[in-house]
């Protein structure tokens, strides 16, 4: 299993993933599920991956190798965010002609999606979910942010702090907590995570980090979530009965 989750902000878009990949419980490996194209200036595109590891390093490779060649639709090339999202399905969509019969023999189907997010010169932020079946859906000011994979831990504290108005500090701060409350309910997300700022119109990423096991940042913050919720049921009034 997997946890990734973009938000779009007035200010900027918050992008983060695990890195935690099993395949049963003797079988756990750590994956970078965060990829960055990026020409400072002129485009920063951001993709965030689940599902099966092979079929999302498939479509990931196909797309870098396509933005090396002038002669073939690639990312670098995209007039739009819009048009990025139609290319990272277009890729989908071609690895799962190659592979898809092939796993179909062996009872399993291609499973790849993708939050695909980011900034081309001359357009707004943009973000988008991406299914498997590569279709897609873009945010709104309803819906403000995606996630993937384990998600029903997370999404409580989304819902009830994030709006297109919450600063970028105060939402990766959210993040986060989401992310800590993931890890302590499912074994199946884990460190490290990579976190990624985005600020509008500023066309070059300026912050990223990683969060290994320990990092005294993230453990602060989750202990003082941890204490403040314990202080905050304390505070409020018994039932009358």
């Amino acid at each position: 299993m997997t946890y990734c989750v973009g938000i779009m902000l007035d200010t900027g878009l918050v992008f983060a993933s695990d890195s935690r990949t099993h395949a049963g419980v003797d079988n756990i490996a750590s994956f970078c599920k965060m990829t960055v194209f990026e020409r400072a200036g002129n485009r920063v595109i951001v993709l965030l991956s689940s599902g099966n590891l092979a079929g999302t390093q498939a479509v990931i490779s196909l797309l870098k190798q396509r933005n090396e060649k002038n002669d073939v639709p690639n990312l670098w090339g995209a007039d739009s965010m819009f048009e990025v999202a139609m290319r990272v399905s277009d890729a989908m969509r071609d690895v799962d002609r190659r592979d898809g019969q092939h796993l179909a023999a062996s009872a399993i189907s291609f499973n790849a999606s993708f939050i695909v997010g980011g900034q081309i010169k001359g357009e707004p932020q943009r973000l988008f979910r991406l299914y498997t079946q590569g279709n897609f859906i873009e945010a709104s000011l309803e819906t403000s942010y995606f996630q993937t994979g384990e998600t029903k831990y997370g999404k409580p504290i989304i819902d009830r702090v994030i709006t297109p108005a919450t600063s970028l500090a105060d939402a990766i701060k959210c993040i986060l907590v989401s992310f800590d409350s993931t890890m302590c309910s499912n074994l199946s997300v884990g460190m490290p995570i990579d976190l990624l700022c985005y600020q509008h119109d500023s066309l070059e990423v300026k912050m990223r980090r990683r969060f290994e096991m320990g990092d005294s940042y993230f453990s602060a913050l989750g202990k003082r979530w941890t204490d403040g919720t314990r202080q905050i049921l304390g505070n409020i009034p018994n039932l009358n009965w």
